[in-house]
């Protein structure tokens, strides 16, 4: 089974010699971004819809009463722009912490795979360690440079390589079901502890983290969390045995077989609360508890367009039959950040939220060749993104239907430039 293409960083190649002319950043705000302003928008209202499901409701809106098939597909509006002004609220809901035991009955023997579960991009960089060395799977120009010159090299590192801030305590009681874990060993460590990386490597291990979803699943006894275990830079034969054994013994019989049908009414009768997802193909082979991995649709692209467009192109080739992700997270490029000498991946991501939202609004959930099923985000306490992608799931009305062309095509005549 061949690995799927890393996800990259425009640092790893990038010759950051070209980054020291960034002159330091200002300490006011930059111009071009545009603070809410005191008499702007309240903000959203959380109501109780179908279900239980919680939906945001701006004060506009009319209360949630109307049927499944009065639903009218969501338009790009023409004063939302494609990239816009930075939002910087992050919104805990407590109410999505119990999302997949308040669904309605009728989703309950519909596979995981074919509802729609909101994920976290590159989960535990809240967590990157500032004093790290840079991974050992960098480049050597990015680890020399980074070691000759840390005051520069180190703070660009940093800026561009945390994709959230919650903990994953936070992401699990905001929504997310979907934990998106790259693991490593450090080079030159004796030890067997293992981290999660992301250019450098974080201060908490992967041990440490595992228990910390343990104890909030034995809180949420209905709730179900797929952690897909990626990447494993520096990972020898015997840490693999020793991560597999750690995942075995902290989850026990939560872990679900890969020959379960994951519905939520089979899981829940049979106590599994875990699904996970190994990226290496002989630990499959040994272990039925670890599933196979999960394809992600990485767009690699800086702006909101480009990413609509990569993602409508992988859905008009169809959907995977099991698990896959559809990313929307953005990834800079070395021309990106010269462009932006005072940006960062956070803002990047924040100003493209407007647009991505209502994208997520369009899609349905379900079996079908344009169907999705997770949608993984980075800075996910923003812009109610994990309750839009909860939301989607009242589209379903089995037989499960997904999104029209008539949806279509409305959609994409708000687009011409896509």
């Amino acid at each position: 089974m061949p690995r799927q293409p890393r996800e990259g960083s425009a640092l790893r190649a990038a010759p950051l010699l070209l980054l020291f002319f960034i002159p330091p950043a200002p300490s006011s705000p930059s111009s071009n971004l545009r603070p809410l302003e005191p008499g702007g928008a309240a903000p959203p209202r959380l109501v109780r819809g179908p279900g239980g499901l919680g939906r945001a409701r701006l004060p506009e809106e009319p209360a949630w009463t109307r049927s499944r098939s009065s639903d009218t597909p969501y338009e790009l509006p023409e004063h939302i722009p494609m990239e816009g002004p930075l939002q910087t609220f992050v919104h805990v809901c407590h109410e999505n912490g119990q999302w997949m035991s308040q669904l309605p009955e009728n989703l309950w023997d519909i596979p995981l795979y074919n509802l729609a579960l909101p994920g976290s991009h590159d989960t535990m960089t809240y967590c990157l360690d500032k004093s790290s060395a840079v991974s050992a799977n960098e480049s050597k120009l990015v680890k020399f440079l980074n070691k000759c010159l840390p005051c520069i090299v180190h703070p660009i590192i940093m800026k561009w390589s945390i994709t959230q801030v919650l903990t994953v305590t936070e992401q699990l009681e905001a929504g997310v079901r979907y934990l998106d874990f790259r693991i490593a060993h450090k080079a030159n460590d004796p030890s067997m502890n293992l981290y999660f990386v992301h250019m450098v490597y974080t201060t908490v291990t992967v041990q440490d983290i595992l228990w910390e979803i343990l104890r909030w699943l034995e809180t949420h006894p209905q709730e179900v969390v797929i952690i897909a275990c990626r990447n494993f830079d520096g990972l020898t034969k015997r840490l693999h045995n020793h991560l597999v054994a750690c995942i075995k013994e902290i989850f026990q019989c939560k872990l679900c077989p890969r020959n379960v049908v994951p519905t939520l009414r089979t899981l829940w009768h049979l106590g599994h609360q875990v699904i996970v997802s190994y990226e290496e193909e002989m630990e499959l082979g040994k272990h039925c508890e670890l599933w196979p991995p999960i394809p992600y649709w990485w767009g690699n692209k800086t702006s909101t367009r480009a990413l609509i467009r990569y993602l409508e192109r992988m859905k008009r080739m169809g959907r995977p039959g099991k698990f896959f992700v559809a990313g929307i997270n953005l990834t800079e490029n070395l021309r990106y950040i010269l462009v932006h000498p005072f940006g960062s991946l956070k803002k990047m991501t924040l100003q493209s939220l407007p647009c991505l939202k209502i994208w997520i609004k369009q899609q349905y959930p379900g079996p079908k060749r344009k169907c999705i099923n997770i949608i993984a985000g980075d800075f996910i306490g923003n812009n109610d993104f994990v309750k839009d992608v909860i939301e989607l799931n009242t589209k379903i009305n089995p037989p499960l239907l997904c999104q029209s062309e008539v949806e279509q095509i409305a959609f994409n005549s708000q687009l011409p430039n896509l």
